[in-house]
């Protein structure tokens, strides 16, 4: 068996040196949340990350195919200490160090050992926690954090008291498991990323703009501007102003985010029911650095849809294997019924469309076309229909089979 009996933390303590990192992480870490950040650090919200960035206690438990069981240490919760239950998937051959990833599972999800095995088959360590207060078989830990409900969720709290809080546990955990898997002499320290999928694609928007150690995010569907549009908008509509304000400067997307230097590509599908298309593109423009866009017509939403694209394992691989990178396409350009896009890639460019829709009102009801738009050069050409529609992107299709997106245009009429 590739497991060692007993996986130790190479170290048990981070040391930051240099005076001046020291004062930055200090301040960043205990900025309150109802407080603007400075200009010249993103905001980190109510975790203390000096205390998170330790290498949290752990125990190793089963090991199964490519896959082992551990627990590790959470945030107390209702005044009681916590675990963290995950699955610690490895590479069947090597010794490392090898490049790692986070994997944040959404509602009604659980750590997957399937999920945690895909990455390393892809020749990644990877560990997919449970963010559920649960253990194997999603079975309730004595010892576990809050569930995933509603209530867990958008409960009342108060700028002094939100330690009970599921997204407060939730971030901690994942960045809990960041620095277990840091402390590994398998784990290349300095090549970990994150993937999260629905309200893990939320969770790894909020921490992609906290945890400064990530080197790549992909939140699949998940975004920020819940308050604005999203499947929660009956939810923010029962809350008092002032609860609802306090849930997003504390909990929001939107607040971290600008926080984000990692690269990352946002997953998403036309017609998602929880994070539709406006919220979703004031989302991925808040991130001041590189960032890619993958827009599925109609991409389902579930937990195997929103691993399976290759677009993310390619992306990743990219930034952590020196992987040949996704295409690049640049800005839409709309003039009269002509659409345009520039593009660049070091692979070949098998196809482009545009993908179009007549109709108006929620996202989640709207019919799309697509149809075969003509590359010429590096550029990709267009022409809408006689009936002008609403809204309009662009896709490139490369020879992987990898797809890349504009962003979407809404069309005066």
């Amino acid at each position: 068996m590739f497991f060692p009996t007993v996986l130790l933390p190479r170290r048990t303590s981070r040391t930051v040196t240099g005076i001046f990192l020291i004062l930055v992480l200090s301040v960043s870490s205990i900025a309150r949340p109802s407080e603007a950040p400075p200009a010249t650090a993103p905001f980190t919200g109510p975790w203390n990350l000096d205390q998170l960035k330790q290498t949290p206690n752990c125990t190793w438990g089963e090991t199964t195919d490519l896959v082992r069981e551990v627990y590790y240490d959470g945030e107390p919760y209702q005044g009681k200490p916590t675990r963290v239950f995950a699955y610690y998937g490895r590479p069947k051959e090597g010794n490392g160090p090898f490049p790692t990833m986070l994997l944040v599972h959404g509602g009604g999800g659980t750590a997957f050992a399937e999920w945690a095995t895909l990455w390393a088959q892809r020749g990644y360590v990877a560990l997919a926690m449970d963010l559920a207060g649960c253990g194997p078989e999603r079975k309730r830990l004595a010892d576990g954090g809050p569930n995933q409900s509603h209530t867990e969720k958008f409960a009342e709290f108060t700028d002094e008291a939100y330690g009970d809080m599921w997204t407060y546990h939730a971030i901690a955990a994942v960045i809990r498991g960041h620095s277990l898997l840091a402390s590994l002499d398998e784990v290349d320290a300095k090549r970990i990323g994150v993937t999260g999928i629905s309200w893990g694609g939320y969770l790894t928007s909020i921490v992609a703009g906290v945890d400064d150690r990530l080197k790549v995010a992909v939140p699949v569907y998940g975004c920020g501007f819940l308050q604005e549009n999203s499947a929660w908008l009956s939810t923010f509509d029962t809350m008092t102003p002032a609860l609802r304000d306090r849930w997003v400067r504390f909990f929001d997307p939107s607040r971290y985010l600008p926080g984000v230097r990692c690269p990352i590509l946002f997953v998403n599908g036309t017609n998602d029911f929880a994070y539709p298309l406006d919220s979703y593109q004031k989302s991925y423009r808040s991130v001041p650095g590189q960032r890619k866009l993958c827009v599925t017509v109609r991409m389902p939403h579930s937990h195997p849809a929103g691993w399976r694209p290759i677009e993310i394992g390619l992306f990743v691989d990219s930034i952590l294997k020196d992987g040949k990178p996704l295409p690049t396409l640049g800005p839409m350009k709309i003039e009269d019924d002509a659409v345009t896009a520039s593009f660049e890639s070091q692979t070949q460019i098998a196809g482009a469309q545009l993908h179009y829709t007549l109709d108006s009102g929620e996202w989640k009801t709207r019919n799309w076309t697509s149809a075969e738009a003509a590359i010429d050069g590096n550029a990709v050409t267009a022409q809408l229909p006689g009936q002008r529609p609403t809204v309009c992107f662009i896709t490139i299709k490369d020879e992987r089979g990898a797809t890349v997106s504009t962003e979407h245009a809404a069309l005066a009429d």
